[in-house]
């Protein structure tokens, strides 16, 4: 018997539909086992691959490590599995993890910022979703008026995420190399401003909250009206949760385009020094099967295959969100994976929440992103 080890993240989404595969890959190759251990979504954001790879065979992983793998070689080029498969995931999901050269990880979560919102609570207001931002500020002076809020998840390096959404979608992205300017200070003003503004719509512990803090919080409480940007969390719409959520595409900050969402999601990577490289090769195989993907949603995940997202029934499982932002998905911002960059992300989005709450004037955030950047930069060579 091959044993294999495997990370993976802590919750439904990410754990149901890994362990929901063991079974039956049992089945088709009974002489390979595989343990998984999962981490809380802290971990999964910051902690390298490469420690990870020193022992695990297996790791589920997010794309911003593509530049330290492809430096550091720490798993195995997936390139003869995936080489041209780039339209069986939706959006740029494949794309992302192809970084050297190479491609280092088989995309199995799709994910990206969307809008959410409580659709009972909407239907109170009279309202449709968004498209626009100044849509959304409309939509929270009404919800104050009635006792209401918006929502959004600031904690740290969602405050970054955001950030970087609404440059994109204004259409000017920040820079995704080392050696380029961070971003056009005129632009960057302009999505504080807007981000101050929305803050003002909404409770003051937003400023506390991861997106899966969000989404549980506009589950339990009645006053959350809608959210404009948050890394999307299908089982939310799931008929099994207090009050299921609705998704949207993204609210465009310039026009009504939904472009510019900064892509998540999660992908399988493969330790280069795994003790069966041809068993977790095996295994990959199998998770890139459409029947497997699609099975992930029975167990509350979110594929990444085309198939699964055009699945009609899997779409009503999560209550329509895969059709309600296809849009958005297909035209996702890919962040910075250089080497080093993971070092600026961590404390960015610290420093994007200081400024958000008061502490850190506009020119200096300004000026701290932009020798963060430098410095990682330099760490990328």
């Amino acid at each position: 018997m091959i044993r294999l080890k495997g990370m993976n993240w802590q919750h439904r989404r990410a754990t149901g539909p890994i362990a929901g595969t063991l079974a039956a890959f049992a089945e088709r190759a009974p002489g390979i086992a595989i343990d998984w251990t999962a981490r809380p979504l802290s971990g999964f954001e910051h902690h390298p691959v490469e420690a990870l790879a020193r022992d695990y065979d297996l790791i589920i992983l997010d794309h911003p490590f593509a530049g330290q793998i492809a430096k550091t070689g720490c798993l195995l080029p997936l390139d003869e599995l995936l080489d041209g498969q780039d339209e069986c995931f939706v959006g740029p999901s494949l794309s992302t993890y192809r970084h050297g050269g190479h491609i280092w990880a088989l995309p199995v979560d799709a994910a990206c910022q969307v809008a959410v919102s409580r659709p009972d609570l909407m239907r109170a207001l009279g309202r449709e979703a968004p498209v626009s931002f100044d849509q959304v500020m409309s939509l929270g002076s009404q919800a104050r008026a009635r006792g209401l809020k918006l929502a959004i998840a600031l904690l740290g390096v969602h405050s970054l995420m955001t950030f970087f959404t609404m440059m994109a979608s204004l259409g000017s992205p920040c820079a995704t190399e080392p050696d380029q300017e961070l971003v056009d200070r005129s632009a960057a003003r302009e999505v504080l401003k807007a981000l101050r503004a929305l803050v003002r719509l909404c409770p003051g512990e937003v400023l506390e909250w991861s997106s899966i803090a969000l989404h549980d919080q506009m589950v339990a409480r009645d006053d959350l009206v809608y959210c404009p940007a948050v890394y999307c969390y299908a089982t939310y719409a799931e008929a099994d949760q207090r009050k299921p959520l609705r998704f949207h595409d993204l609210p465009g900050l310039a026009s009504a385009s939904p472009g510019g969402s900064t892509i998540g999601g999660t992908a399988l990577g493969i330790s280069s020094s795994c003790s069966s490289p041809d068993a977790a090769l095996t295994y990959a195989r199998y998770l890139m099967e459409v029947t497997t993907q699609k099975r992930f949603a029975v167990l509350h995940g979110q594929p990444a295959r085309v198939e699964a997202w055009e699945d009609s029934a899997i779409d009503e499982r999560f209550g329509g969100c895969f059709a309600a932002t296809r849009r958005t998905m297909d035209g996702c911002w890919i962040r910075p994976r250089y080497a080093g960059y993971l070092g600026f992300q961590e404390k960015a989005g610290d420093l994007v929440e200081r400024h958000l709450r008061g502490d850190l004037a506009e020119g200096s955030l300004m000026d701290a992103l932009a020798r963060l950047h430098e410095t990682a930069g330099q760490a990328a060579v």
